[in-house]
């Protein structure tokens, strides 16, 4: 994964150029008190995608051994499937399905809740993180065409946000509009009309991690710092969590309170309380 974040650096150096006339607003970061994580587990390769199903089950994408685990509700944990190249993003359909990109292959997989996999999508250009908007539609971050792309229910590649500068993650918010986050360019925050607003300030290197609340609270890694940040509204950021080693994987838990977040650095999982 080490790798995997040096070459988008190194390839995004045209991409910077063809999006700096993006508006800056001014100071970006807030100060604020970041709470300590609570390590949960540890022993992975280098975790990346993480989501939950409906029975509470974690789902943990590992780059470095081409697998996925499974860790129940009361911490066991097993290999759900392996055998993957370069598995990165990690989503939970509302079918129940686990979907799984491969960045090396450029592909999406497609597994049931017992293990059955399937090629769900082909064609894509280093796919990142994914995840699912409000609607169901499966939302990837194809990197090296710095496109959010999303997959209609015609099994469709259609392009929902181009522009960008080496997207790994996004999120759809309740007015409509993204938050993109990206590893050769900062945070993009992509209002309902189209503007963008650059929310990078405090960030080292945003990383594929960005989750959600439910209701609307948005939240991003700094792979190439120490902090899970939140992004606000009007652009600014503040760090939530702080003394991580290159966070990488983020998830809103089921409790609705808490996230979890995966560091490269460590290959450990971590608790973060949401502040208020």
């Amino acid at each position: 994964m080490m790798s995997f974040f040096r070459i988008i650096v190194i390839g995004s150096a045209i991409v910077i150029a063809a999006v700096s006339d993006f508006p800056h607003l001014g100071p970006k970061a807030v100060q604020a008190n970041a709470t300590t994580p609570e390590k949960l587990w540890e022993g992975f390769s280098s975790p990346v995608g993480m989501a939950f199903d409906a029975a509470g089950h974690l789902y943990v994408a590992e780059w470095g051994a081409g697998r996925v685990s499974r860790i129940a509700p009361d911490g066991s944990r097993v290999t759900f499937a392996d055998g993957l190249s370069g598995p990165s993003g990690l989503a939970v359909g509302r079918d129940g399905a686990i979907y799984v990109a491969s960045y090396s292959r450029d592909e999406i997989y497609r597994f049931t809740p017992d293990g059955g996999r399937s090629v769900h999508v082909t064609g894509l250009a280093t796919p990142a993180g994914i995840g699912f908007d409000p609607s169901g539609r499966l939302l990837i971050a194809n990197r090296r065409t710095n496109q959010i792309l999303g997959l209609s229910d015609k099994g469709q590649l259609i392009p929902v946000i181009d522009g960008l500068q080496t997207p790994v993650g996004a999120v759809q918010t309740p007015d409509g509009g993204y938050v993109v986050s990206n590893i050769g360019g900062g945070v993009t925050i992509v209002r309902p009309d189209g503007t963008r607003i650059e929310a990078g300030a405090g960030f080292g290197t945003p990383g594929p991690g960005v989750a959600m609340t439910k209701d609307g609270r948005v939240f991003v890694v700094d792979y190439g710092g120490k902090t899970v940040r939140e992004v606000l509204p009007n652009g600014q950021s503040r760090a939530v969590a702080d003394g991580l080693r290159s966070p990488v994987g983020l998830v809103l838990a089921p409790d609705g309170v808490s996230l979890l977040t995966a560091a490269w650095g460590d290959g450990a999982i971590y608790r973060i309380t949401i502040p208020r």
